[in-house]
């Protein structure tokens, strides 16, 4: 090897890093809606790469993460359908002079439109003859899933156009979003639930949009913001006068749309969008700058990842940097160990920020981050402040030596609150207290859950009363709300006869709540409020369920191996089955209605697959009617299937064993003729 070759080795196996670290950071994105790089260090990452490429040509790969964009397809159930036009991204810049730079180096006189950079998930809709009849993910820029069924549920998406002077085919692009309000409420929910969190409105709506229910979907509330028109033979000869077609024809086109003429105006948009997006009801993380006239962006013309006529550029996020006084620990209902960051108070996007959650002992050690750093917290497009990163050490203004010269972090081997030794489930990064029936936050936790609004939804019995009643020994476990008595209650500091009263009206009132509200009170690790109704459909009582084996369980819509082996672990707890014993004793419904016997035999001795989407009724309305007319709904295609009822988005997989073994497919309109 010559010295040339030795020197350059380094940098070539820089080049073959950053290929893999980029497409696994656009995977997590994409895909698993986990992002692990923030977006300013995606981009310094390919712009480096992109260098050692111009450096190495013999090393040019088409598959290099510079050749194409991230792609999220791989989500099973949606159907996969070839773009008309290539949905590219853009180029992306965090530096005003580079704006400047891009703006002057076009054609002199040339109209720039401005637009606010929404930041969710990119949506491809379809409409031929004014129906709505694709809505496509951006997918791997050349193909995306069709998510039509879920689309729908936005009621600011039109289905169908009734217009006389539109095309008989056009494309509009934009973004589907989840507005704060609901990003906020859903994370709430999630967090009751112990769920992990979104860590901003734009993972939220990319895993809402390819849910497979969409009911849930339109419970969880998108909105959809669109920018811009494809097709042929489309009114308008500039990008703005198409959107403000668009918006006539009835399509949610923003307000914040503005047609600059220099550069100076362009710059004045961003400064004046830089502040006001902070109370926008929707996610933005910057402004996108296209040229007007469609003419000249033809001209312009296209990278082979983006156009030329257009650029983006990203708000800097807030970051501060501040000190990490102390690591505490929260127990959650479960059991979990979550560790919290104590921050010196430190103001970012409006508000004062002392805490930050550290998610887990891994992520602790992947920053090592002791008490006593100064660390950088940020809080841009995200609400919820994360730490990400920390000063040097070796900064005498940024650490304080006595708190962490020569030890490593050690996260607690027992339980901060009850002393228990803690345990790691193996394939999980939390470590969670096993004493349950002894730890005092499991035990309020339990109870607070129990009495919430879609669970038992007993009033007056609020996060601060279940602390004083268990303080004062009252309650113990969810069993013990039912003995309690008027003058336990009128007794207590705060409380009176008629908080006791009202109390004991809400505890009434609440063995009316039914069968598959109880089972979600019940608290069972990972039965949220969707899994429990499910469940109580199949299991309609507790009797049933108690008995139920894991395989069986599995057989549920939605209900994986670990929730049906924390059911099972559920009844397998003698502590358990004598709070449900006494929750029996005290009235509560732990029995739904009984399912109805088959109103016909038309699908006699059939095992029916259910896959994809539908229009007419949901997949639990089709699993029902099977059921009623005499059939059996099985999860998977074998042999033994006699046919798959298949709707817009069937499964590939499903579709391909169906054709190797001959499966006929029906389709809901031969299914509804079929059973009249």
């Amino acid at each position: 090897m010559d010295l040339f070759s030795e020197i350059e080795e380094p940098e070539r196996e820089e080049l073959k890093r950053l290929r893999k670290e980029l497409e696994e950071a656009n995977y997590k994105y994409y895909v698993l809606n986990m992002p692990t790089l923030s977006d300013r260090e995606f981009d310094e990452k390919m712009h480096r790469l992109q260098a050692l490429e111009a450096q190495f040509p013999d090393m040019f790969d088409p598959k290099s993460p510079t050749q194409h964009v991230g792609s999220d397809l791989g989500k099973k159930g949606f159907e996969q359908v070839r773009h008309k036009y290539p949905m590219l991204s853009l180029a992306n810049s965090y530096s005003r002079e580079e704006i400047e730079d891009w703006v002057r180096k076009l054609p002199s006189g040339v109209e720039i439109v401005c637009e606010l950079k929404f930041d969710g998930l990119s949506i491809s809709l379809w409409y031929e003859h004014g129906q709505l009849v694709k809505a496509l993910t951006r997918g791997d820029g050349v193909q995306g899933d069709d998510v039509i069924a879920n689309i729908k549920t936005i009621p600011s998406i039109p289905w169908r156009i009734e217009r006389d002077d539109i095309p008989d085919f056009f494309e509009l692009r934009g973004e589907v979003l989840l507005p704060w309000e609901r990003f906020e409420a859903l994370n709430k929910e999630r967090e009751e639930q112990e769920e992990p969190l979104f860590a901003n409105p734009r993972n939220a709506a990319s895993g809402t949009l390819k849910l497979q229910d969409p009911k849930e979907v339109a419970r969880r509330g998108l909105e959809a913001y669109l920018y811009y028109m494809l097709g042929e033979n489309l009114p308008g000869k500039t990008h703005y006068e198409r959107l403000t077609t668009a918006k006539e024809w009835g399509f949610h086109i923003s307000d914040a749309i503005r047609v600059c003429k220099n550069v100076d105006e362009v710059m004045a948009y961003i400064a004046y969008w830089d502040t006001e997006r902070k109370n926008l009801p929707v996610a933005t993380d910057g402004i996108v700058l296209k040229v007007n006239n469609l003419a000249q962006q033809e001209e312009l013309g296209y990278t082979a990842k983006t156009p030329r006529w257009a650029i983006a550029y990203k708000f800097p996020a807030e970051k501060q940097l501040t000190l990490l006084k102390e690591i505490t620990y929260q127990v959650g209902r479960t059991g979990v160990v979550t560790p919290v960051a104590n921050l010196e108070p430190v103001q970012l996007s409006g508000t004062i920020v002392q805490r930050a959650t550290l998610h887990n002992e891994d992520f602790i050690k992947s920053l090592d981050i002791r008490p006593g750093d100064r660390v950088w917290v940020e809080k841009g497009g995200e609400i919820i402040p994360k730490i990400v990163g920390r000063a040097d050490r070796n900064d005498e203004m940024s650490a304080t030596p006595s708190l962490n010269d020569g030890m490593m972090y050690s996260f607690p081997d027992v339980c901060p609150e009850c002393g228990t030794p803690l345990v790691r489930v193996e394939g999980e990064a939390a470590w969670r207290c096993p004493n349950e029936a002894g730890c005092p936050p499991q035990i309020k936790g339990k109870i607070e859950h129990f009495v919430s609004r879609k669970a038992m939804n007993i009033d007056g019995l609020g996060e601060e009363t279940i602390d004083l009643f268990y303080q004062k020994g009252l309650l113990k476990n969810i069993a013990d709300i039912y003995d309690l008595k008027l003058e336990d209650i009128a007794a207590q500091e705060r409380l009176g006869e008629k908080s006791a009263l009202n109390m004991l009206a809400g505890i009434e009132a609440s063995k009316q709540v039914p069968w598959a509200r109880v089972l979600f009170a019940l608290g069972i690790r990972m039965v949220g409020e969707t899994t429990a109704k499910k469940i109580a459909r199949v299991y309609n009582n507790i009797d049933t369920l108690q008995w139920a084996t894991a395989e069986q369980l599995c057989a549920i819509e939605d209900v994986g191996p670990q929730i049906a082996e924390n059911i099972v672990a559920y009844f397998n707890d003698m502590r358990n089955l004598e709070i449900l014993e006494r929750l029996r004793q005290a009235g509560l419904q732990f029995e739904g209605e009984a399912a109805e016997g088959p109103q016909s035999d038309k699908l006699a001795g059939m095992s029916i697959v259910i896959s994809g989407t539908f229009a007419h009724h949901s997949r639990d309305e089709y699993k029902a009617m099977i059921e009623a007319n005499g059939g059996k709904n099985v999860g998977s295609v074998s042999k033994k299937t006699s046919f798959i009822l298949a709707g817009e988005n069937m499964g590939p997989e499903k579709r391909k064993k169906a054709e190797d073994l001959g499966i006929p497919l029906k389709t809901e309109e031969e299914f509804l003729e079929m059973i009249q």
